[in-house]
């Protein structure tokens, strides 16, 4: 995605590559796994840095010296398919072709020794790399060797930072970098990270990275006022502590802003998709321009160098897939560094070379300067005035709901494992519909089985729902025993669901049988509520924990109580629509897919009133809203639960009267929140949102509400130090608090024009994704507590139960071995604090184990949650015993004890000294401690118990 002429587009459900975080470049077929690992390993990721910073090239130390950086950035997808944009189809979209990019990087550098060049995506480098001979292997693995082909960040892809969770990061920087590990050994480990093209960055990204091992973060768009600001204090480059919780310097990362986003500076881009004149070294030529272009570039690098600290600078020297004639670059790189360098005889102090971000790090670091420190994130990114990117936080609510799903759904390999575990031959059946009530099987069949399989450590009680046809049915457990269900008729719909509660063990599944029966029991009761009833109609919905009560004239949530707290709050929930801006006298911005921008700062009510209908059964209460046409809501309570559910459905959008239109669901209370409030990053650390504020700059608030929208991966919420509202979502989206006691989140978005950043059209898509359904929960807390509520909720949301159908009577895979009911991977549940984020195969006999400590540091003031906590590995786990056991970093391609990072001064005080764990090797050594928020991955070598 581009800048300049030629802008960017949008990531809408965050960056994963097409392939399951478990494969390896050493085994795409890889042996079957013993039969119980099947169903464990579906938290996975496999695992991968550049030749050592002794090829780096010569410098001249008392000189400035630019850097240039040849480069391309490849979007894995954007306005074509990845296909498209690795083979070179569909040009008359874009012209891009990866493949002939890497072709002919590759011939340029052969040709010249002194020349270098950096690549990143992965999932295009991989492909291209196996439809290589053994020869041009050999060649690009001395490239490699040598420095002069440098990877820099090395994941699948580029991940987005606003819409991804850590989670899904994780998993795709370890596909990646595990390639270039079995491809290239350690000569192929990137040194440094490389975002270039993200709308904004993350905290817990920078976190992410620093715990990976990169020696710093190079990245190229930052808000326009924030640049400004940084270029006048030298603070282009600082210390970034990524971190409130670990120790430094475990989440301190130096981090780079390149001076000109990613493009290389105006008049030299030298590439085919370019216009600028080359290099006319010739004085007999009419079109001589190389003293006038020697000229302009001191004049450039000398400006460029006096906004930054050191006697170095960068150009990047590239751009959106280029270099598919890398000819033409080289070629006039060469005479650039030839007659520039030249200069110096002339007394010139300017000092060009090829280089890479890796070997610009290094000479930054010998600087042994010290740094600012940042401790805040780059949330949100603006481009100018009026032109906030926090559109794009919510824009495509149904891929982001999509990408979160697949993380955890992993279908082939669930199957095949369940298929396995339970003993018997099944064709089993994803009801990938569920959401609106559709469910083949389920339907149709006069009896059925229910797989319901649970990821967390954790036992878990989860309420089914699936759609049938029949009014009656007995639900037995895996035991046997008949379970309490109900059938509920949805409102407004001859459809039917049938509710029961199923347990399931941690880290394994149940199965629950379901038959049809003849004898018509008792329907569940329901009660229409109409908005003409008096007000001294009760209309509320209440379990053991909460209670919430609407008014029975308008139907609106308006007071969420909660029982155990004894705490009483006001808070009146509706949607409501802003207008989307297509241009004023102050600027001719308009509302896109990247950017909103709304036409008024007050949003407008969807419905002022919702028809109501009231559900109470045994298993579940519910209040139905019907808002409008297009918009409607289900809130519910289950027995036991601690939050409240709010199911919204909301499409399509209507733009007959040619508004383009954005919807939020917004909460109203009156806690007193002095303009702050608080969201998640990347679904782990919590940061301190202040309205109309920046940490590190005066702000200029040029959009009051789009000015204040910051990505929301997993919560918001509002407190008064003493009570605590929050929100979690299903997916990725945008949220604020543009009023005190106020909350939102946007859940949909349709317009009538394009931003003109790239994409070319507007958020206008017609079919799918027009008509969205989601889930908010409310949790409402004291303060000092509500961190145990919304961090373990937050994983059960996030890590859900996946339910699979199959209709039973399957075959044994074994004769006279009973089939398998119940199943757990884990002999005892793992304490609360701590999350088995990673169960992957890494070899025959080799796991990939990540465990995480999900409380950060004070966050439990009353409690133990955000304390260090101990985990005994021996026998954990049921499937198999750990043998040993060796740590690494977190992205699984360097040993702990083995790795090392470049060390930064901060000038808030002495250089941190680095805190490493004493690595566990021997089963004598198995116990593991986790300190608040940290992260520890392992290679576990196992034993499997004979019946697994």
């Amino acid at each position: 995605m581009g800048a300049g002429a030629r802008p960017s587009g949008v990531r809408a459900g965050g960056g994963r590559g097409a392939a399951g975080p478990w494969m390896s470049s050493r085994a795409l077929r890889p042996p079957l796994l013993p039969l119980s690992l099947l169903v464990l390993s579906l938290q996975a990721a496999p695992g991968a840095r550049a030749a050592g910073y002794e090829t780096c090239p010569k410098v001249q130390p008392d000189m400035l010296n630019v850097h240039l950086l040849a480069h391309t950035h490849d979007d894995v997808g954007w306005l074509k398919t990845v296909d498209q944009y690795f083979y070179g189809i569909q040009n008359d979209i874009q012209h891009a072709g990866v493949q002939y990019i890497l072709d002919s990087v590759i011939s340029s550098l052969l040709e010249e020794p002194t020349r270098r060049f950096i690549y990143v995506e992965i999932a295009f480098f991989s492909r291209w790399w196996h439809q290589q001979t053994n020869r041009t292997q050999e060649i690009v693995r001395d490239l490699v060797r040598q420095g002069r082909l440098e990877f820099a960040n090395g994941g699948w892809v580029m991940n987005d930072e606003a819409a991804t969770h850590y989670g899904a990061i994780i998993d795709q920087m370890t596909l990646g970098l595990r390639f270039l590990e079995d491809t290239f050994g350690s000569d192929g480990r990137p040194r440094v990270a490389w975002h270039i093209d993200p709308f904004g960055h993350s905290r817990e990204q920078a976190s992410l990275f620093a715990q990976m091992g990169f020696d710093g973060f190079f990245f190229g768009r930052l808000d326009y006022q924030d640049k400004k600001v940084r270029m006048e204090k030298l603070e282009m480059e600082q210390v970034w502590r990524a971190s409130a919780s670990l120790k430094p310097p475990a989440a301190d990362l130096f981090t780079s802003v390149l001076p000109n986003m990613y493009n290389p500076p105006e008049y030299l881009c030298w590439d085919t998709l370019c216009a600028d004149k080359p290099v006319v070294d010739d004085p007999r030529s009419p079109e001589y321009n190389a003293q006038k272009l020697v000229d302009y570039f001191l004049q450039v690098a000398t400006a460029q160098g006096g906004h930054y600290r050191a006697n170095h600078t960068v150009m990047t020297m590239g751009s959106d897939f280029q270099y598919e004639n890398a000819n033409m670059w080289f070629k006039n790189l060469d005479k650039l560094i030839k007659l520039v360098n030249a200069q110096q005889a002339n007394g010139s102090r300017v000092n060009v070379l090829y280089s890479t971000p890796a070997c610009y790090l290094w000479e930054l670091n010998k600087a042994n300067l010290s740094w600012s420190v940042k401790q805040d994130d780059f949330f949100p990114y603006a481009d100018g005035p009026h032109m906030f990117w926090t559109g794009y936080f919510s824009s495509r609510p149904a891929l982001k709901r999509y990408e979160r799903l697949s993380y955890n759904f992993l279908q082939v390999l669930l199957s095949n494992a369940l298929a396995r575990l339970s003993g018997s031959k099944e064709d089993f059946e994803f009801c990938r519909d569920l959401n609106i009530s559709v469910c083949p099987l389920s339907q149709t069949a006069e009896s059925f089985q229910v797989t319901i399989y649970n990821p967390l450590g954790r036992k878990v009680d989860w309420m089914v729902r699936l759609p049938v046809s029949k009014h009656v049915f007995l639900v037995r457990d895996p035991s046997g025993t008949v379970v309490p269900s109900n059938v509920v008729t949805l409102p407004d719909s001859d459809s039917q669901e049938l509710l029961f509660s199923a347990s399931v063990p941690a880290l394994g599944f149940s199965i629950y049988s379901v038959s049809g029966q003849s004898v018509r029991r008792p329907q569940a009761h329901t009660l229409r509520v109409r908005i003409q009833k008096p007000a001294s109609r009760v209309l509320a919905i209440q379990n053991e924990y909460l209670r919430a009560r609407f008014d029975p004239y308008t139907g609106l949530l308006v007071e969420l109580e909660n029982l155990d707290e004894k705490l009483l709050l006001p808070v009146r929930q509706g949607f409501y629509w802003y207008n989307a801006s297509e241009g004023d006298n102050l600027s001719t911005q308009v509302s896109g897919a990247y950017i909103f921008r709304p036409s008024r700062q007050e949003p407008l009510p969807v419905g002022r009133w919702a028809q109501t209908h009231l559900v109470k059964t045994a298993l579940v209460q519910e209040v139905h809203q019907n808002f409008s046409a297009w918009c409607s809501q289900v809130v519910r309570l289950y027995p036991g639960r601690r939050h409240l559910e709010l199911e919204w459905t909301v499409g399509p959008i209507p733009v007959g009267d040619d508004w383009g239109k954005e919807i939020i669901s917004r909460f109203d209370t009156a806690l007193k929140t002095n303009g702050l409030f608080y969201t998640d990053s990347n679904g782990r650390e919590i940061l301190e949102r202040r309205r109309d504020y920046r940490p590190t700059w005066k702000l200029n608030q040029t959009e009051p509400v789009a000015g204040n929208y910051y990505p929301v991966n997993s919560r918001i919420y509002i407190t008064d130090g003493n009570v605590q509202l929050t929100v979690l979502t299903d997916r990725s989206q945008g949220g604020s608090s543009l009023s005190d006691g106020s909350l939102e989140l946007m859940v949909h978005r349709r317009l009538l024009k394009d931003d003109a950043r790239g994409v070319g059209e507007p958020l206008l898509e017609n079919g799918l994704g027009v008509w969205v359904r989601g889930r908010h929960l409310v949790l409402l807390d004291k303060a000092r507590t509500a961190a145990a509520g919304h961090r373990l909720q937050a994983e059960k949301e996030l890590l859900a139960p996946q339910v699979v159908l199959a209709r039973g009577g399957g075959a044994p895979y074994h004769l006279g071995v009973a089939p398998r009911t119940q199943f757990s991977g884990l002999r005892r549940e793992l304490p609360p604090v701590v999350h088995l984020l990673t169960l992957a195969r890494w070899g025959p006999t080799t796991l990939l184990l990540r465990f995480e400590h999900q409380f950060a540091v004070g966050e439990d003031p009353g409690g133990n949650l955000s304390s260090p906590v101990t985990l005994d590995l021996r026998d954990l786990f049921s499937a198999f015993t750990i043998t040993h056991l060796q740590e690494t970093t977190l992205a699984a391609n360097q040993l702990s004890a083995r790795a090392s990072r470049l060390q930064w001064t901060p000038n808030t005080g002495p250089r941190p000294g680095p805190t490493p764990h004493l690595s566990p090797s021997r089963l004598d050594s198995s116990t593991i401690e986790l300190q608040p928020m940290e992260i520890r991955t392992f290679l576990a070598e196992v034993q499997w118990e004979e019946d697994s």
